[in-house]
């Protein structure tokens, strides 16, 4: 509830700092309704890694490959299409099912050979990139798509922009995975004790197995609603996503340390970001230095660590306090 307080405080901020009337008497800035699709329209790539990576936290996990491997599926993705002359289709398929091995192969080096997810995902982190560095050479960008293609990521569809109607059904469907399906609710008891839960009868490893494989999934169809945006596909797509898309998980109220958390308390996370973020690049101050990208980063990173304290200050606090003063 507190984080939804903020979200609105943030928005009315930038309301009044970021909106403008131009010489014509015309409204711009953050205020407008085009802005406000464009803040649904850039916030989906992160939103969609965000939920991928909201059931992971909640095992107590971690994913710092998700922005990689979305830059990996977008080359993937464009060489397909461009170079195999397959149908968009087909090439979507093939690049969502390359998402679900990238997902696999952290998944069998986590659960199989037992490593930390923290270690297997940063040496999947440069794996991805520096394969899709090698894929392009550093070089080669995609474009040229069909319009049929770019209308996902650039028109509108029944009001609202086209990828936000995907981004609703993913979240729904993460939302029903962890809060309705008895399968989604062993997520938290993984994160709050994993032996435990093996004692209890929960298939740990097949579990988490799952959650890094959705990962993948999901990672592979950010990589294509980026495409269809930008109308390219690069190598260095995505790169510091999986910065935010924690900040938006954790800032949503779930432990970094598992076993607590929500789906919508991560969507309001993702809201706060996209906020900030869009709602910088409309302030007069930052357009003049030019370094709103900058400046979100910047206040991203202090919200995570403002959060990673909040969360375990309670702790802390607690521990202080059943410690023995002297007299």
């Amino acid at each position: 509830m507190l984080l939804l307080y903020v979200l609105v405080a943030e928005w009315l901020f930038f309301y009044w700092a970021g909106t403008t009337t131009n010489r014509r008497g015309v409204v711009v800035g953050f205020g407008t309704l085009d802005r406000q699709f464009d803040i649904l329209r850039h916030s989906c790539e992160i939103g969609l890694l965000a939920l991928a990576l909201t059931p992971i936290i909640l095992t107590a996990g971690i994913d710092l490959s998700v922005g990689s491997l979305l830059g990996l599926c977008a080359i993937l993705f464009g060489k397909f299409w461009h170079d195999g002359g397959l149908s968009i289709p087909v090439a979507i398929a093939l690049t969502l099912g390359c998402g679900a091995l990238a997902g696999g192969l952290n998944a069998v080096l986590i659960t199989a050979l037992r490593l930390p997810p923290l270690i297997v995902t940063l040496g999947t982190f440069s794996l991805f990139r520096g394969l899709a560095e090698a894929i392009t050479r550093g070089a080669i960008t995609y474009t040229d798509f069909p319009a049929s293609f770019l209308f996902l990521g650039q028109e509108r569809w029944l009001g609202l922009p086209t990828q936000a109607w995907l981004f609703a059904g993913v979240a729904a469907a993460v939302w029903v995975l962890v809060h309705r399906m008895t399968f989604g609710r062993g997520f938290r008891a993984i994160g709050f004790s994993p032996e435990g839960a093996r004692y209890a009868g929960l298939p740990v490893a097949r579990r988490l197995a799952l959650v890094y494989v959705l990962a993948g999934v999901i990672s592979a169809m950010a990589a294509i609603i980026y495409t269809a945006r930008l109308g390219q596909a690069k190598a260095d797509a995505g790169t510091g996503y999986e910065l935010f898309a924690i900040t938006a998980v954790v800032l949503g109220g779930t432990s970094i340390f598992g076993g607590a958390g929500s789906v919508h308390g991560t969507l309001l996370g993702v809201a706060a970001i996209a906020v900030l973020r869009n709602g910088l690049a409309c302030m007069p101050a930052v357009m003049r230095m030019n370094s709103a990208e900058e400046m979100a980063g910047l206040l991203t990173g202090a919200l995570l660590l403002v959060a990673l304290t909040a969360s375990v200050l309670p702790q802390i606090l607690s521990h202080y306090r059943s410690r023995p003063h002297p007299a």
